[in-house]
């Protein structure tokens, strides 16, 4: 997968780092951003027991 992605990215070699820094860069930002705070919200913590 990663080597697809490589060979699909257009440019030099450095120029493809930056592409891959600043893609995961946004995939990061729309982690913390969207996907953390709604798994929060779903899957609350507090409600969840252990039997001993």
């Amino acid at each position: 997968m990663y080597a697809a992605l490589w060979r699909i990215l257009p440019g030099p070699a450095w120029v493809r780092v930056v592409i891959l820094l600043v893609l995961a860069t946004a995939v990061l930002a729309a982690l913390i951003h969207w996907v953390f705070p709604w798994a929060a919200d779903t899957f609350l913590p507090q409600e969840s027991t252990v039997e001993q």
